[in-house]
């Protein structure tokens, strides 16, 4: 009787992250792309925190906004990259169950982060534009302490329990993961329970983000792009502004669109194949912290005059110096002779 029970209660604690099974024996390549991906997040994220910190005319709430968009960006990547190279070069695909759920909470936590920060840069450009005169009123540190309080009840409950409802499922048959790191559908897929609520805490988890911040995030830049063309006397102007706009909200759309098409690609049964599920798990994390610091960074006037002006000291200092102490110099060189 007790043996007729065990398989019931058998539950998987160590898994196997296999994403792209089909490229396995070429993982060594594999790793390339994900290396330079994971440098590029970095160094451009990095180097963008470094110049805002550092020039004291992006110290406003909007830098400020893009500067924490930049640690997000770096901590996303953070959490599952070094685990995929790990797993490319040495092998090392195990994951536990308490580390499989705690890269799904940060994972998703972090992204629904930077779903909060997009908001909050799209209001704050719509208030600046639209509203220029009851700025200072609206954007100060009140309303940072209301989004920090905001972004983590939101956030921390809503993932939390997305990840709760996952870590209570028994896994009793694969403990094959067919995916690059530990995706939530992916993980619920291997179940040997009921999976209903999961999949409903899935749609919810899309309502309360994509459903929400998507159409704030349209209207304001509707918004701001009708108040700019209007007042835009020259066509460059226009086209400059709706340019702007535009890159702004396809690289959004994007962001959006990818996640969604990730989670509910098993909440609806879409049948998209293994690989290509997990290029789009991917990309939905790794694209957007890439090309955010082109998007907010360089294309950014004040920042790029930031970065040049950080540039040019540099350089005029180490000119400076090379003056001041050249190389070389024949007393310089005596003096070394002298000394015994």
């Amino acid at each position: 009787m007790l043996e007729a029970s065990l398989p019931n209660n058998f539950s998987h604690n160590t898994f196997v992250l296999r994403g792209f099974p089909e490229l396995q024996k070429h993982r060594w390549l594999l790793a390339l792309p994900f290396s330079v991906s994971y440098l590029s997040v970095l160094l451009g994220n990095s180097l963008l925190i470094y110049v805002i910190h550092h020039m004291e005319t992006l110290h406003s709430p909007m830098y400020l906004l893009i500067s924490m968009l930049c640690v997000v960006d770096i901590m996303v990547a953070t959490t599952i990259v070094p685990n995929i190279l790990l797993g490319l070069l040495f092998d090392a695909y195990e994951i536990s169950l308490a580390g499989c759920l705690t890269q799904m909470f940060f994972t998703h936590f972090l992204s629904s982060l930077e779903s909060t920060l997009l908001l909050a840069m799209a209001l704050d450009r719509y208030v600046a534009i639209c509203l220029p005169l009851r700025y200072s009123k609206i954007i100060n540190s009140t309303m940072f302490v209301k989004l920090l309080l905001f972004t983590a009840v939101r956030s921390g409950s809503v993932m939390g329990t997305l990840v709760g409802l996952a870590g209570a499922l028994h896994f009793c048959d694969s403990n094959v993961i067919q995916h690059c790191y530990c995706d939530h559908m992916a993980l619920v897929s291997l179940a040997c329970d009921s999976t209903e609520k999961n999949r409903a805490m899935g749609l919810a988890v899309i309502l309360c983000f994509v459903g929400v911040d998507v159409p704030l995030i349209f209207l304001s830049y509707m918004k701001i792009l009708k108040v700019v063309l209007r007042a835009a006397s020259a066509g460059e102007d226009r086209w400059k502004a709706f340019h702007t706009c535009g890159t702004h909200l396809i690289i959004m759309m994007c962001f959006y669109l990818v996640g969604s098409v990730t989670f509910l690609s098993h909440n609806l049964n879409i049948p998209i194949p293994t690989d290509v599920n997990t290029f789009l798990g991917l990309m939905y994390i790794l694209f957007p912290a890439t090309v955010n610091p082109i998007i907010y960074g360089i294309r950014t006037k004040e920042i790029r005059k930031g970065f040049f002006r950080i540039f040019k000291f540099s350089s005029k200092k180490t000119i400076i110096m090379a003056k001041v102490f050249p190389v070389g110099r024949k007393d310089v060189s005596d003096k070394q002779q002298w000394q015994p």
